[in-house]
């Protein structure tokens, strides 16, 4: 009888590792979601220095963070009647979100390799708009700001677009400054160089955390192909 079905006692232990790693699925899934889309914000805001393919991947992590959780059913589930089809849709979901965070984690470091010329151009296209857009304008004060920073490659490109006055988010100890003025009163920095890092080092963040969890997840692959198999098998000798 199927009703009678036993599973052996390395195959219990299996059945109830699978259940506790559908557990951690739960969490990894929020950390994909946590990771994706606090990066995803870091991105909107500065969203006019980057191209789309810089959002596509903090996206595709919080995809497959959202659908963990549908997956962690199909796992617990299927441990606990001791389900072949359930296991095996697992299985099957969890192998495709494998690749996915494959894919996102490969996608965040071919980001970080290309990072640099993409945003260069975006940088400098704005740039030349800051007198004549009241948005790009608040962007690039914005950006000095937070960064400290003057400029594309330093405060004298300013020089070419607003005159010898600087932007006011450049000035240190007073508004107004000018590039005349002493080299305590303004920013000599460019902001290329410390924004490109700055994005760099949130592509690392995806494509560590997508990679590191992917391969995590392959050990509960395994353990729920070797449990559907066990099922299986002795489905066929009852």
């Amino acid at each position: 009888m199927v009703t009678d079905l036993k599973l052996s006692l390395g195959s219990r232990c299996i059945k109830y590792l699978l259940f506790s790693f559908n557990f951690f699925f739960v969490i990894t899934g929020i950390i994909l979601l946590a990771i994706g889309a606090t990066i995803h914000a870091v991105y909107n805001d500065y969203h006019h220095f980057l191209d789309d393919k810089f959002f596509s991947v903090p996206s595709l992590c919080i995809v497959v963070g959202a659908i963990i959780f549908f997956i962690a059913f199909f796992g617990c589930c299927g441990a606990v009647r001791e389900s072949y089809c359930m296991i095996v849709t697992f299985a099957a979901l969890m192998i495709l979100i494998f690749i996915l965070e494959l894919a996102a984690g490969i996608s965040g470091y071919a980001l970080r390799n290309n990072a640099a010329q993409a945003i260069e151009e975006k940088m400098k296209t704005t740039m030349k708009e800051y007198n004549n857009t009241q948005e790009i304008r608040t962007v690039w004060d914005e950006l000095q700001h937070e960064f400290e920073c003057c400029g594309f490659n330093n405060y004298t490109d300013w020089k070419n677009i607003i005159g010898d006055k600087l932007p006011n988010s450049c000035c240190i100890n007073r508004p107004n400054c000018t590039i005349a003025d002493k080299e305590s009163d303004f920013h000599h920095n460019g902001c290329a160089t410390s924004f490109t890092q700055f994005i760099k080092s949130h592509a690392v963040q995806l494509g560590g955390a997508g990679i590191g969890i992917a391969f995590v997840q392959a050990i509960g692959i395994w353990f729920a192909i070797y449990l559907a198999r066990t099922i299986k098998n002795n489905y066929e000798t009852v």
